[in-house]
């Protein structure tokens, strides 16, 4: 396979890389959308399980201030039976003050067990509230997750169908040669193989050395970019274009020697990208 067709077939796998590569961060994207809505669903539960503990409470308390106000009837009740039997007026006195005693307390014990209802009547309400909302963002979560499981599947099945594509782009090609141009294309965003205009990159805009440029135009093996690792191929200049294919102007071979090869380095971004697609992988 000549120079020209290895760049040939280079161009028209950087269109399937880019494609397999927006596919491949659809996958990871898409599952996120729920987390916000089952951060929502989660604090629903969380706020209804916290006013059913208060309305328990309430219930309780509800309960003994009843109890305790068919007490405070009960003896003022039997005080007042009381009254028919007494002799003196001492006892009169006495039992006059056990009278009043249990009226005071049935008074504030019916005032404490209707603040107690009326509260207990509110939390109910709210409660119920709470449910209703609880059941419509669930089912509404169930729904969207069955409309991510369907959309991941034909996402994968997309995948599938480009990687495919690939497969026989990449056929009889150096295998370390479409390692690195992938990793190119992801680091630089979709632009894995550039022309050489003029003398310069149409990546980074940078002056090419005169020999490695000429090398280029002459399809001397596929070269990559010493500025910005960019596989290059060369196209002819339009009429009126400034060319840079002199000595005085365009670098030499020997600058390339100062130049370190970050060609494949990862940044951070990269890197977390890819264990990303190893977990998806895996799971």
């Amino acid at each position: 396979m000549t120079t020209e067709d290895i760049i040939d077939r280079l161009r028209e796998l950087q269109d399937v890389l880019c494609r397999k590569i927006a596919l491949e961060r659809e996958i990871i994207e898409i599952p996120k959308s729920l987390s916000s809505q089952e951060e929502l669903v989660l604090r629903l539960k969380q706020n209804y399980i916290a006013r059913n503990e208060e309305y328990v409470e309430c219930r309780q308390r509800e309960s003994e201030f009843r109890n305790m106000l068919l007490q405070a009837e009960s003896e003022r009740e039997k005080a007042e039976k009381k009254m028919d039997s007494i002799e003196t007026q001492r006892e009169y006195e006495a039992l006059d003050k056990e009278i009043k005693d249990a009226a005071n307390k049935e008074h504030n014990y019916r005032r404490d067990l209707q603040l107690a209802e009326q509260k207990v009547a509110a939390l109910k309400t709210d409660m119920d509230a709470n449910k209703e909302l609880v059941d419509q963002q669930a089912a509404e979560l169930a729904e969207r997750k069955i409309s991510i499981e369907e959309e991941l599947s034909e996402r994968n099945n997309q995948l599938s169908e480009i990687i495919n594509e690939e497969k026989k782009l990449t056929a009889n090609l150096d295998p370390e040669l479409i390692f690195k141009f992938e990793r190119i294309i992801r680091k630089k965003g979709g632009r894995g193989i550039v022309a050489v205009r003029g003398g310069v990159c149409n990546s980074c805009h940078m002056i090419l050395p005169v020999q490695f440029a000429n090398a280029v135009r002459l399809g001397s093996g596929v070269l990559s970019c010493p500025y910005c690792s960019s596989i290059l191929y060369y196209e002819e200049i339009a009429e009126g274009e400034e060319d840079f294919f002199n000595e005085e102007l365009a670098g030499s071979l020997v600058d390339l020697d100062n130049i370190e090869d970050d060609e494949f380095e990862e940044d951070e971004e990269f890197e977390e990208f890819e264990e990303k697609l190893s977990a998806e992988a895996e799971e």
